[in-house]
């Protein structure tokens, strides 16, 4: 197993298993210099005042405060559900504009994807953040695998369907299954992970076990959990959010401390677990990957495409 690291976080910031276990603040320890793979190889040092701030949440919170409305709403109404749920076997669907659509096994993918750890930043649309070390791979290479055609301009995703096991899918309040999309570049790009696991651990049902997205530098609801289907198109597609409220939920939804949701700031988040007293931290932008994201959307008004 690899890890690959980018921005000022490194690998003294993962906090190890017996700390989390047993609820105690790790507190890192040395600077780095490390490379991104996929990106320039150039290296980085890692700045020690901001890698204090993003200290890795502990696990007990990263897995008990979630948003998955497949369950149900409220933070912890999915780590109560979510046990229900059966995840083996499991297949991702891949149609649309591919050369080799099909159902693909999860057990066999992981087997043939080469495995990597991120550290990342995890920041909701709510105002509320966490650092999160997940495990998976590319998103591009199981792309590549399945051949991208080229008139591929979006990725669509849609989550498991199944009511019996997600009692919040009987509600009528949404369009089920749940949607998500992102433009082919922004799914290609090498920070764009397919996670199947977190803090070294198999990843739980309440995160979105045993297949979700990760993209770092967007709010947490592009990151689509129990992933089913992938589709190639090349028209912009639906998404759950921006269904149900398009002036609230946009379809880029990139971290931006500049655009306010209606009903949150986002000019700053609360650090999950750091502690009544903490106090509110300034949003990045681009939750902190502007370096690595920001060539994307050159001449884009993002108040208008939010």
């Amino acid at each position: 197993m690899r890890w690959r690291f980018h921005t000022d976080l490194t690998p003294d910031d993962i906090t190890p298993r017996e700390v989390f276990v047993n609820r105690r603040r790790f507190i890192a320890a040395g600077g780095a210099l490390l490379t991104f793979a996929g990106m320039p190889r150039k290296p980085f040092a890692a700045s020690r005042s901001d890698v204090l701030k993003d200290t890795p949440t502990r696990y007990e919170d990263a897995t008990s405060y979630t948003n998955f409305i497949e369950f149900g709403n409220g933070k912890s109404v999915a780590s109560r559900r979510a046990g229900a749920l059966t995840i083996k076997p499991w297949h991702v669907r891949i149609d649309g504009l591919v050369d080799n659509p099909g159902e693909f096994s999860l057990a066999e993918l992981v087997r043939e994807m080469p495995q990597e750890e991120r550290l990342y930043r995890f920041r909701c649309v709510e105002g509320w953040a966490m650092v999160v070390p997940w495990r998976g791979f590319m998103l591009a290479d199981l792309l590549k695998k399945a051949g991208v055609k080229p008139e591929a301009k979006y990725a669509a995703f849609e989550t498991l369907l199944r009511p019996s096991e997600m009692p919040g899918q009987k509600s009528p309040l949404y369009k089920w299954p749940y949607r998500e999309g992102l433009r082919l570049d922004e799914a290609m790009h090498p920070l764009t992970l397919m996670a199947t696991g977190m803090y070294g651990r198999p990843l739980p049902k309440q995160n979105g076990a045993p297949i979700r997205l990760v993209v770092p530098w967007k709010y947490g609801f592009k990151s689509i959990k129990s992933v089913v289907r992938i589709t190639l198109t090349d028209k912009q597609p639906p998404t759950t959010w921006n269904m149900l409220a398009p002036d609230e939920y946009g379809f880029y939804a990139n971290v931006n401390p500049h655009v306010d949701h209606p009903r949150w700031s986002q000019a700053t988040e609360r650090l999950l677990g750091s502690g009544l007293f903490a106090g509110n931290t300034p949003t990045r932008m681009f939750n902190g990957y502007e370096k690595e994201v920001a060539r994307l959307y050159e001449g884009m008004d993002l108040r208008k495409y939010f």
